[in-house]
């Protein structure tokens, strides 16, 4: 399953961000669990390299859609959505909690709010769903390494391929553990959801995690969920 990620502003965006966050990741998945293989492992972010800028195509809806990300470590995030909406996050390096600020880019709105108050609202976003293309699993689950499946793409590099089981349905992960990225995402259906088009690990410029946000109506969503 595919995201988007939108950006929700006005005064009761404690409220709409229950389905703007859900968008912060491309995939996620409910699955029975496995002793020995569990997300994090399978998934791992050990070693990762310092920066990663990488563009890839997704579907949600049926409709093909492109972001972009650059990922600084774990320190910061950006991530552009069809030239539409824009998300940075910031954080310590080290620890769980984060800022984020979405801009809607049509409208010049942005909403600025905290992991704490996504958490309170029943939004489980981690800093790795929104730097590595992949939710973690809600719920039981199990990870299966796997053969390429029938009719797979072909991806831009290495990859191993996970098959993520829910009940009777198996989705497919080719997790690239150089980039540490899933290159391309499998559904039940055959389609592909998921495509990384290109990636580097260049240095990436600091003027790269600058918000433009000159003219935008700007809302609090951590006063607006306090208030609540």
């Amino acid at each position: 399953m595919t995201y988007a990620l939108p950006v929700c502003a006005g005064r009761h965006a404690s409220r709409s961000l229950v389905l703007c966050t859900a968008a912060a990741a491309v995939f996620s998945a409910t699955c029975s669990h496995a002793a020995t293989l569990d997300f994090d492992h399978v998934f791992s972010t050990r070693g990762e390299p310092a920066a990663t800028h990488f563009q890839a195509t997704y579907l949600t809806g049926g409709l093909e859609h492109h972001v972009e990300v650059w990922r600084d470590g774990d320190r910061r995030i950006r991530r552009r959505t069809d030239d539409k909406a824009e998300s940075f996050a910031i954080r310590q390096p080290g620890s769980p909690d984060y800022h984020l600020s979405m801009l809607d880019l049509g409208r010049k709105l942005r909403t600025d709010i905290d992991r704490d108050n996504l958490y309170r609202i029943g939004q489980f976003t981690d800093w790795f769903d929104l730097g590595h293309g992949l939710r973690h699993p809600q719920g039981s689950y199990r990870l299966v390494p796997a053969a390429t499946p029938h009719g797979a793409a072909r991806g831009i590099g290495a990859c191993e391929w996970i098959a993520l089981v829910q009940g009777a349905q198996t989705t497919h992960v080719c997790w690239s553990t150089t980039a540490k990225l899933p290159l391309l995402i499998q559904a039940a259906d055959g389609r592909t959801v998921w495509r990384v088009t290109s990636v580097d690990h260049k240095p990436i410029a600091n003027k790269v995690f600058v918000i433009h946000d000159e003219g935008f109506i700007r809302n609090d969503a951590n006063a607006d969920i306090e208030r609540d």
